[in-house]
């Protein structure tokens, strides 16, 4: 059984610089046709926005999507809330984390598996100043770690 080909469209480069990643899951989006048109084109912007859990069902808020410029009065509203699709029991599963004091639902990354548009979602805790500061000094670090070895050969 072959895989279905991923490419991401587009990705939440600064969630991993803000937030310690918990764990992630995938989940379905429910778009418009003009929202999708306008996802496959790169339109599209992850920052700020965050995934709520209300009444059983997991909703994308603050993404936004650019109207699709050949869309004419069948466009979509770019800040609208979209509901995500997942399983009862991953959505339980994520009620029971989302209790623990800190944590935050981020999408990392939407992308196309097949013709169907997909979340990455991450269940996520902030990271504090000091934090941010060590994982720059880190790379940094590996960086020059990196460079070091390269003259050398």
């Amino acid at each position: 059984m072959s895989e279905t080909p991923q490419r991401i469209t587009i990705s939440n480069r600064k969630a991993r610089h803000d937030y310690f990643i918990v764990e992630t899951v995938e989940a379905g989006m429910v778009l418009t046709g003009t929202e999708v048109k306008s996802l496959r084109k790169s339109n599209a912007n992850l920052q700020d926005s965050y995934a709520e859990l209300r009444n059983g069902e997991v909703w994308l808020e603050g993404m936004h999507i650019s109207p699709y410029e050949q869309g004419a009065i069948s466009n979509h509203d770019p800040r609208r809330r979209r509901k995500l699709l997942l399983q009862k029991k991953q959505i339980r599963k994520l009620m029971g984390r989302m209790k623990e004091k800190g944590s935050t639902l981020i999408p990392l990354s939407v992308y196309f598996k097949g013709p169907f548009a997909k979340v990455e979602l991450a269940l996520a805790r902030g990271k504090k100043t000091f934090d941010k500061r060590d994982a720059i000094a880190r790379r940094d670090a590996e960086r020059d770690i990196a460079r070091a070895r390269r003259s050398r050969t």
